[in-house]
């Protein structure tokens, strides 16, 4: 792995400094207005959430790896995820040495579904010491969710971007935008309307969410957005993302990352230690025609078949019924 190395230096403590990603003075003034016209019954959510606000502060975790982290584990984990891996090195290696917080332009991971697209968010969230909230798109018919609602309609609540950055403890989260080609709407909301700015480093410092009413500073967000096809994403969208179109892992990479997984699970619990530290060589040809999606399900369905039969070791059996018989749809030969 030595062409990902742009610097030789292990993982360490990510650095952090403090960010205001509100300005107090904003939500007194509404709160002031709330108070002042009587109204506090008629919108008590909003209330809540300003005192919410005032409560919690404004300040939150800035968060960046403290000089560039070997990632070669990652990228035997994630082999297919070269260059999106390549481009956050960049990212990180830009942000060292310097005052400057981590910025990552947005990502599209485009590729078919189970082959590691939000996991690798997770990894990436790991990574950079920050925390990690995801938007599943296939499941939003409203562009509220994003930037939300109307204090005015009845059961109207902030947006899922809002939340993250005032609940949360960072003003660097990675976001996962899961599917946004499935996205959908209606003539009246968008579902990705709110994108146009959150995506833009400008306009995302002082991104308005319609609940609130507040400008809160979703700049140093770190979006990731995943797509099985990007026609169905506009353009405008897709001009403000890094694309990388990720390929499902050769057989070779697929085997390989069921390895990392049956040792990875094996060693995370204590049953574990009743489990050979290997597997199979056949096991693991089996788990290779899987996406990897599907191979940490099909290994806790083998580890226990196992010790119901009060074996160490997983034989191809124990696998799920039909596993062995699957075709290598989607993989690369």
């Amino acid at each position: 792995m030595t062409s990902h190395s742009l610097v030789p230096q292990s993982l360490s403590l990510p650095v952090a400094q403090m960010r205001s990603v509100f300005c107090t003075s904003d939500v007194e003034r509404k709160l002031a207005r709330l108070q002042d016209a009587g109204q506090q019954r008629d919108f008590d959510n909003l209330r809540i959430v300003y005192e919410r606000m005032l409560e919690r502060g404004p300040e939150r975790f800035q968060v960046k790896p403290q000089g560039v982290p070997d990632m070669a584990n990652l990228y035997d984990r994630l082999p297919n995820f070269t260059e999106a891996l390549d481009d956050v090195r960049r990212h990180v290696a830009l942000a060292q040495d310097s005052r400057d917080g981590l910025e990552v332009t947005p990502m599209l991971l485009l590729g078919p579904p189970g082959i590691g697209k939000t996991h690798f968010a997770r990894q990436l969230a790991d990574l950079l010491g920050t925390g990690m909230n995801l938007l599943p798109m296939s499941s939003m018919t409203a562009g509220w969710l994003l930037s939300g609602s109307s204090s005015q309609w009845k059961g109207a609540r902030p947006g899922k971007v809002f939340e993250a950055l005032v609940e949360g403890e960072y003003a660097n989260p990675v976001i996962v935008v899961d599917e946004i080609d499935k996205a959908s709407g209606d003539a009246q909301y968008d579902p990705l309307g709110a994108l146009y700015s959150l995506l833009e480093h400008d306009t995302a410092q002082s991104f308005t969410d319609e609940f609130a009413e507040v400008a809160i500073d979703a700049s140093q967000v770190i979006w990731i957005t995943t797509a099985n096809d990007s026609r169905g994403i506009p353009d405008p969208i897709l001009n403000r993302m890094n694309v990388f179109e990720v390929q499902a892992p050769t057989t070779q990479q697929a085997r390989s990352i069921a390895q990392m997984l049956y040792t990875g699970i094996r060693v995370a619990h204590d049953w574990g230690r009743r489990i050979d530290p290997e597997p199979q060589g056949d096991v693991l040809d089996c788990l290779s025609h899987m996406p990897p999606r599907e191979m940490r399900r099909a290994l806790m369905v083998a580890f226990g078949n196992a010790r119901l039969d009060h074996r160490g070791t997983v034989e191809v059996a124990d696998l799920p019924k039909g596993a062995s018989a699957r075709g290598r749809i989607g993989f690369m030969q």
